[in-house]
């Protein structure tokens, strides 16, 4: 059933514009008269995303629209509470403006109303960990498995930025209406932007690069995903040049780089004060339990990663829950790990329709190479079961109240943007949580990852970011990738026109 007419996607989101004209008016492309770009320079990413976005097309109501009233479809809010069937949602002016019971919620007057009755309406899923830097396919890591005599590194970095219109289009098709970028190269902040220009693309949140005391080689260039630390001036003056690029959070990557760790503590407890100082959260990746504890003793806010080499007391997760740390498992991550270089990656229905064919392409490439070439640690071998540490953790934390986020570590290998948080939230299930606690960690918890309040659940007041889904995911998680349509800021987007349009 088709709700609503195609019109001709807004390409920009500010009032400084120019009208597009010549080469960009590409004839096949229906296009408004007077369509207008918005008048700001893109970095290297102008010509390409102008014009893939030209062939991207949204159901879209248009500008100062009526109120739209979605009526009939069952709710489930976001905040944990019991579905609601048969309720009606009004968004207006790109925010939701009512929603519950239809037969206690009106719909005004002057609202398009849309009959979705057997659909399921939920917020726009938020991943709370990615990385833009990483395609997600076989050649994203060199320092977990290096094909650089295949393709060198600049080159992969080349080509993941070259992408990045399709990859935001992805995620977005993906029912993905926010993501957190958990750490990257500098360039990483243009990105931010650049999802603001696009009108297909999720909400963006940023880390910058970043601080390690160990820095694998294999992944240095002009402009690193890591800047290796080795004393405290030297942390503060690179935490205020992240810093100064405002980023939504800052990132440690806590790696023990030598037995003793004070000087490495030393260092991360002034970068956590610089930053607490400007109100900028930290997140530490520390998956060794002694290192989680001292990162979160030192003034951690949000832990991106499980805790994985042993289970951790009781004492450890209330601490968590006192001192408000939020905690994103990230269970998928090493299985995806091992099923790339196991040789044993078959992709689900979800990523080979949502997923990056050039990604999905170089990974099964991998069980092409004869044995003689592939590189070490690539043999054929089952994919890891979950690891039972992990699985042990995330019950603790949930029984101890802590925050508990969804992040799919996207942009790792065999991790794919978009499809990666849906194998996560099936993970999730898998590791103990019920549906509806996986749908709360991916929306209501991601977003304080995010650093909103403004998304993550469906309430008056909050933008409208919102997914609409053919089955019940509270039946089978694996329903959230059944989209009928996504809405990021009220506008509507028919998720298979946009995959459409990749292709």
């Amino acid at each position: 059933m088709r709700l609503w007419a195609v019109t001709p996607l807004p390409l920009a989101r500010t009032a400084t514009t120019r009208p597009i004209r010549g080469a960009l008016a590409a004839p096949g492309i229906p296009f408004a008269a007077g369509a207008t770009v918005r008048r700001r320079l893109l970095s290297p990413y102008t010509d390409w995303a102008l014009a893939s976005v030209l062939a991207l097309f949204v159901w879209a109501a248009p500008a100062l629209a009526a109120p739209v009233a979605y009526v009939g479809a069952t709710l489930i809010d976001g905040t944990g509470d019991a579905p609601v069937a048969e309720a009606t949602v009004i968004v207006d002016g790109g925010r939701i403006v009512a929603a519950g019971p239809s037969s206690s919620t009106p719909v005004p007057a002057d609202a398009e109303r849309l009959d979705v009755r057997g659909k399921w309406l939920l917020p726009g899923l938020i991943d709370a960990h990615i990385h833009f830097f990483q395609s997600g396919g076989a050649f994203a890591r060199p320092d977990i498995l290096d094909l650089r005599a295949l393709r060198p590194y600049p080159d992969e970095g080349a080509a993941v930025r070259a992408a990045l219109p399709q990859t935001l289009a992805r995620t977005l098709a993906s029912g993905i209406t926010s993501v957190v970028d958990a750490g990257g190269p500098f360039w990483t902040f243009d990105v931010r932007d650049l999802a603001e220009t696009l009108a297909v693309a999720p909400r963006v949140a940023v880390a910058g690069p970043l601080l390690t005391p160990r820095f694998p080689p294999q992944l240095a260039t002009d402009d690193p995903p890591m800047i290796q630390i080795a004393a405290v001036e030297q942390a503060l003056v690179e935490a205020r040049r992240v810093l100064a690029r405002k980023p939504d959070l800052l990132k440690i990557w806590f790696i023990e780089a030598s037995t003793d760790m004070v000087a490495e503590q030393r260092w991360i407890a002034a970068v956590m004060q610089e930053a607490h100082a400007v109100g900028v959260r930290v997140a530490v990746h520390a998956t060794d339990l002694r290192l989680a504890r001292a990162a979160v003793d030192l003034g951690a806010d949000i832990l991106v990663h499980s805790v994985d080499d042993a289970v951790a007391d009781a004492q450890f997760f209330f601490g968590l829950h006192a001192r408000g740390v939020v905690y994103t498992p990230t269970l998928a991550v090493t299985q995806n790990y091992s099923r790339a270089l196991g040789l044993s990656f078959v992709p689900s229905a979800a990523e080979s329709r949502l997923g990056d064919p050039a990604a999905i392409q170089s990974i099964r490439a991998l069980a092409q190479m004869p044995p003689s070439q592939r590189p070490a640690g690539v043999r054929p071998a089952a994919a890891a079961p979950l690891n039972a540490n992990m699985v042990v953790n995330l019950r603790r934390a949930r029984e101890a109240g802590v925050v508990i986020a969804a992040g799919s570590d996207a942009g790792n290998i065999g991790t794919l943007h978009g499809p990666g948080l849906h194998r996560e939230m099936e993970l999730m299930v898998v590791a103990g949580m019920t549906p509806m606690q996986v749908l709360v960690a991916a929306t209501k918890g991601s977003a304080v990852v995010l650093g909103r309040s403004d998304v993550g659940t469906v309430e008056a007041g909050k933008l409208a970011d919102l997914l609409l889904l053919d089955a019940d995911p509270l039946v089978d998680i694996r329903n959230t990738s059944r989209i009928f349509a996504v809405v990021r800021g009220g506008t509507r987007h028919d998720p298979n026109v946009i995959l459409q349009s990749l292709r």
